[in-house]
């Protein structure tokens, strides 16, 4: 088994415009709920991970290296942050405003299939699997 590590530092991270590029994504789960009347009913769930600069969850997200593409990056961010790996499905770019600077993020939805007990940053982080209304409750990132 290899060991996984961390990716640290920024001197291989990729800019474009004055923009710092960002890869990250939205790891989500189908849950079944019973209320006791019905068949099952499938719920989403995401997953939210603690920041390490304060209060509040956030989405797996970092910078993308020069030896990767933007999905290959939030592939790596969900399993070095989270430590979750799935199937990227979809994708959405904005531009975000960070105490940092600019970046600019390429955020994807990822079907959680695994969910590993080690991951580099497991030490540092927290995973919470939250509803979508909770998970807009506690996102550090609201407006």
């Amino acid at each position: 088994m290899s060991e996984l590590v961390a990716r640290t530092g920024r001197h291989q991270q990729r800019y474009e415009d004055g923009y710092r590029l960002i890869a990250g994504c939205i790891p989500f789960k189908y849950r079944n709920v019973e209320d006791g009347n019905s068949s099952p009913e499938k719920i989403v769930e995401v997953l939210m991970i603690n920041s390490n600069s304060g209060p509040g969850l956030l989405f797996p997200k970092g910078g993308w290296e020069n030896d990767e593409t933007a999905e290959e990056a939030a592939e790596r961010e969900a399993m070095e942050e989270a430590g979750v790996r799935g199937d990227l499905v979809s994708k959405t770019l904005q531009d975000e405003y960070s105490p940092e600077g600019l970046c600019r993020a390429a955020m994807y939805a990822l079907h959680v299939k695994e969910e590993l007990e080690c991951w580099p940053e497991k030490s540092q982080r927290e995973r919470s699997w939250l509803t979508i209304r909770e998970a807009i409750e506690c996102c550090r990132h609201m407006a």
